[in-house]
């Protein structure tokens, strides 16, 4: 969470597109990629991405089961990100080596997961439901607790989320949107990076 200001989510469905495209964060100052389990190459994707792209650090999003987290970690992903939470989930990342960051979109979610120990959280959907003015309401009573924002964020509304005290990065998908997937633009890709990793943090 404190390698960038962004991890990019990404949706692959040509897993042929994932080293290029990691290739291209990276250059562009990206290391942290999280490829969400949404489709049937994510597996493949997350598999070249540790193997064949040096300084990326590669994880899964949209983990709902404890079988998403044995199979992200056997294809080497180093994270693990969850929409939210549930009881059977969370006791599979008690037993697993691989670090999750899980979902909450409300306190006392945040609440019950700090009383598990977590202390580093995930926002979701962070525009719906609320943007920054409620995350940032919950800095005083939840000091313990930093977070990364993800849903809706764009690359200009991105500095109001990373201008509040308790949070350490945005996750967005702009910086792979799906047209520069598919034609190969690794360019515009890393040009989009370079610009995310501009963005100042609080911190």
């Amino acid at each position: 969470m404190r390698l960038a200001p962004v991890i990019p989510v990404v949706i692959i469905d040509d897993a042929k597109a994932a080293v290029p495209m990691a290739r291209a964060l990276v250059a562009g100052g990206i290391p942290t990629i999280e490829v969400t389990l949404r489709t049937h190459a994510a597996l493949d994707a997350i598999r070249a991405i540790a193997a064949e792209v040096e300084g990326a650090m590669v994880g899964c999003g949209t983990a709902l089961t404890a079988r998403d987290l044995a199979a992200a970690q056997q294809a080497g992903a180093r994270f693990a990100v969850s929409p939210g939470t549930s009881p059977r989930l969370l006791d599979a990342a008690d037993d697993s080596a691989l670090p999750l960051l899980p979902g909450v979109a409300t306190a006392s979610e945040a609440m019950a997961l700090l009383e598990r120990g977590y202390r580093h959280l995930k926002f979701f959907p962070a525009v719906p439901a609320g943007g920054h003015k409620l995350l940032g309401a919950w800095a005083s009573p939840l000091p313990q607790i930093r977070f990364c924002p993800t849903g809706g964020i764009s690359l200009s509304i991105a500095p109001d989320f990373l201008a509040l005290p308790n949070v350490l990065c945005v996750g967005g998908s702009w910086l792979t949107p799906a047209d520069k997937l598919a034609s190969g633009d690794w360019a515009g890709i890393e040009l989009l990076a370079r610009e995310a990793a501009g963005l100042r943090r609080g911190d």
